[in-house]
């Protein structure tokens, strides 16, 4: 068992506490620009047509990933948790704010703010679904193949785990926002499409990201193994 000093274990819970910031943040972002969709072109192989609300999203995979190789399952569980509340918090934050009356000299009157966030209740609702579908999911099979290959291919359990789940997810929220009448059921299939193979494409191209996050961690805090900061045992101080 690996010792850590008292330096590297508030390090470690530092890191950690940045990495779930940036999730959180990620998730409510996400559910508050969803209505905006966009086409992107993909070097004439295949047009996207996706919603804005998809660019931060496959960061918070990358981010459980990191946190499930480095700080273990718990960990990462605590965060999508965290996730939850903040995206919920949010959504009573726009629903009181929706409900206060515009000045008349207000650059955004209570039209213009109901058209753009009045559909974030149904969004957040269908996003946490989807959220806790998929987070799950991802960590479970993540430390599944962990286990199975003995803490070795990390590039098979992270893009194994992110492609089940963002099926998942996309398949999940695309048909509870089509079932509000929040989006035509004509475009589920296509949407559904766009979304499942932009998400494969990012988790592909972030696995590298994933190896420099998860080496520079691992080597910090010496981690040898399947070993993850939870494990470590704190220096005993010498008498």
């Amino acid at each position: 068992m690996t010792n850590v000093s008292t330096h590297n274990r508030i390090l470690a819970d530092r890191i950690y506490l940045i990495l779930a910031a940036l999730f959180i943040c990620s998730l409510v972002v996400s559910n508050l620009i969803f209505q905006k969709f966009f086409v992107w072109d993909f070097f004439g192989i295949y047009t996207f047509e996706i919603s804005v609300g998809i660019l931060p999203y496959p960061l918070t995979f990358l981010i459980t990933d990191v946190i499930s190789e480095v700080y273990g399952k718990k960990k990462a569980n605590q965060v999508v948790t965290a996730g939850i509340f903040a995206s919920f918090f949010s959504l009573f934050i726009v629903y009181a704010a929706n409900h206060v009356q515009a000045t008349e000299w207000s650059p955004v009157d209570n039209v213009l703010f109901t058209k753009v966030f009045g559909a974030t209740a149904v969004a957040v609702f269908a996003s946490m679904m989807a959220y806790l579908l998929a987070q799950y999911i991802d960590i479970h099979i993540f430390h599944f193949w962990k286990r199975i290959t003995k803490g070795k291919h990390l590039w098979l359990r992270n893009n194994f785990s992110t492609f089940s789940s963002q099926f998942v997810d996309t398949f999940t929220v695309l048909f509870l926002l089509c079932s509000f009448g929040k989006i035509d059921w004509a475009l589920f299939g296509g949407l559904l499409l766009s979304g499942f193979l932009f998400k494969v494409l990012v988790a592909a191209l972030d696995t590298p990201l994933l190896y420099a996050a998860v080496y520079v961690l691992r080597r910090k805090f010496g981690l040898k193994g399947t070993e993850e900061i939870g494990m470590l045992q704190p220096i005993t101080p010498q008498a």
